[in-house]
């Protein structure tokens, strides 16, 4: 089982950009658009074997304003980054190990605070 997060993309569209056999298919892959749908997909589930990670989960995110120096606290809806923290925090809970991942989110920043947060 994997895990998909993205607010509008699908796996096939990453591999689209990366050529990643991961994502070559959209059917292997559970996806998930926000982090209410993340944090429920785990718990009905448990940890897939491989989650992949996109960072701006809402269109607030991608607005002109919110491109340089953003204070993420400030938006109403939660990132790919704000997932990441729950997960070390339920693996932590729950004495599990972080399960494989990737990130494929276009926003740079975002994308090395998830890859930080996971790999501590």
């Amino acid at each position: 089982m994997k895990l998909f997060l993205d607010d509008n993309r699908q796996p096939y569209d990453v591999f689209l950009n990366t050529i990643d056999p991961d994502y070559e298919s959209n059917d292997s892959w559970s996806i998930v658009r926000s982090y209410d749908e993340f944090v429920n997909y785990i718990n009905e589930f448990g940890l897939p074997k491989l989650i992949s990670f996109d960072h701006d989960l809402d269109m607030d995110h991608y607005l002109p304003e919110n491109q340089s120096d953003i204070d993420y606290s400030s938006l109403k809806s939660l990132t790919g980054y704000d997932c990441a923290i729950w997960l070390v925090e339920y693996c932590n809970e729950n004495g599990f190990v972080i399960p494989n991942f990737k990130v494929h989110s276009q926003n740079p920043v975002g994308k090395d605070n998830i890859i930080e947060v996971l790999s501590k």
